[in-house]
């Protein structure tokens, strides 16, 4: 009889351990894109961790498989649209790489718009949630964020006035400063990031404009070893970027695990974002100078000299949305006192 005992609890046992294994099996794997390698900030301290906290938030029901440097194949302008058909269920890009696609986050890419990441990260969100439904109908929107105010980084001279441009080769971020660094007299060059290296390597740019943040897990600072900042009242410039999931897969989800979600999206994920590119941005940069590299400052009236001369990138965009059917102004207006609220939050 005790015999017996013993074989049926473990039976039981055993049907129990078995119940648990099939439990623990994700009811829901998802796979996320982005263009940049495993050693970068966006993929180990914001998609990385975000996965984490949605699997764990979610009982291990929700999986999300991860895969950096385009892995899954395409390009990285076609990010938004491999979430957007379903090809894949979440990535991560740059606005930018479709231009004309979200025009009006580009009030956010004007010269001197922007302050941390935090700050104007989450400004941007809450400013999506209010202007850009439309753009975003295609996709379930996580968030929106900015990193922290790019500098120009030089393969063979120090940057330290407006005539040092001229005649050089620029790498242009996006359409903003392509149009600003044009009115400087520079060549402007459009590409990726991933592009970066080779392009300074092989000399099809002179000059990359970037954060820090992405200057060291690409090995920018070997490259190009002469920095330039802006200290002001604003940053020179940053990128918008767009963190989304595909709508039948977020669709797909019961109301206990789309909340999951949505306590993971938002104003308050965007300044989780901001918060690591600001923290990094730091480090990055603090990297560059053990480097031994230069570093010159734009500040004073050699700072009011580039926003005078960049104005006319305001009021051409100004013109562009207001000829397309947009109140340019009023978005402009709204940007700035979206940064102001959160520059006091």
């Amino acid at each position: 009889m005790r015999k017996f005992r013993l074989q049926s609890l473990a039976l039981i046992a055993g049907s129990i351990l078995s119940i648990n294994a099939i439990a623990a099996e994700p009811e829901y794997t998802f796979k996320l894109h982005h263009m940049l390698p495993p050693v970068s900030n966006a993929h180990t301290n914001f998609l990385q961790p975000w996965a984490e906290k949605v699997e764990a938030e979610s009982n291990g029901r929700i999986k999300i498989d991860i895969y950096p440097a385009m892995q899954l194949g395409g390009k990285p302008p076609q990010l938004f649209d491999q979430v957007r058909k379903g090809v894949v269920d979440l990535s991560w890009t740059v606005t930018g790489y479709t231009p004309g696609r979200f025009p009006k986050s580009t009030v956010f890419e004007l010269p001197f718009i922007p302050l941390s990441a935090r700050i104007t990260s989450m400004a941007l969100q809450e400013y999506a949630e209010k202007e850009m439904q439309d753009e975003m109908k295609d996709v379930h929107l996580l968030a929106m964020h900015t990193h922290f105010p790019g500098s120009l980084h030089s393969r063979e001279k120090d940057i330290k006035s407006l005539e040092d441009l001229e005649d050089m080769k620029v790498r242009a971020p996006n359409k903003m400063m392509a149009d600003a660094f044009g009115l400087l007299g520079a060549n402007t060059v459009f590409l990726p990031v991933p592009s970066m290296p080779s392009a300074l390597s092989k000399g099809v740019i002179d000059v990359a404009v970037l954060p820090f943040e992405v200057v060291k897990p690409l090995k920018i600072d070997e490259l190009a070893p002469h920095h330039t900042e802006f200290k002001g009242d604003r940053g020179l410039y940053t990128n918008t970027f767009i963190f989304s999931m595909n709508k039948d897969a977020y669709e797909s989800l019961p109301a206990d695990l789309k909340a999951v979600i949505d306590r993971n999206s938002g104003v308050n994920l965007a300044g989780f974002i901001g918060d690591a590119f600001d923290a990094y941005e730091v480090g990055a940069r603090g990297d560059a100078m053990k480097r031994g590299n230069t570093f010159s400052l734009i500040e004073g009236a050699e700072f009011d000299r580039w926003k005078e001369k960049l104005a006319p990138v305001t009021e051409q965009w100004l013109k562009e949305m207001n000829d397309d059917g947009y109140d340019g102004q009023r978005l402009l207006d709204e940007a700035k006192d979206l940064i102001k609220k959160y520059q006091n939050f």
